[in-house]
């Protein structure tokens, strides 16, 4: 399992029909470290089953893809956990993700 937290920060936004996530690296690009993400579609929930269509990305590869989470809300802590899998490139991998809601201050 890959660990996307090191050195990596990620926003997701999700609201009625919609999700949207990006995220990069925190010394900006600057280092062997660079990395930069993003991607946006719709998804369906049914029960604890949520299911991401996946309709924009900046690694066009993944586009057109769907991915089903299990997932849990504990407080303001979202974690999804699911098999990321796209034959045609190679990806069969487990993602957990954890994501604390922003507060507005």
């Amino acid at each position: 399992m890959t660990d996307y937290t090191k050195n990596r920060k990620f926003l997701k936004i999700i609201n009625g029909t919609h999700f949207a996530f990006v995220g990069h690296d925190l010394n900006k690009g600057k280092d062997s470290l660079a990395f930069y993400t993003s991607g946006a579609g719709t998804y369906t929930l049914n029960d604890s089953v949520y299911t991401e269509h996946l309709q924009f990305c900046s690694d066009r590869a993944w586009e057109g893809n769907d991915f089903p989470f299990h997932i849990l809300i504990q407080n303001d802590t979202l974690t999804q956990t699911g098999i990321e899998k796209i034959e045609k490139i190679g990806v069969n991998r487990l993602n957990i993700e954890r994501y604390v809601r922003v507060k507005n201050e």
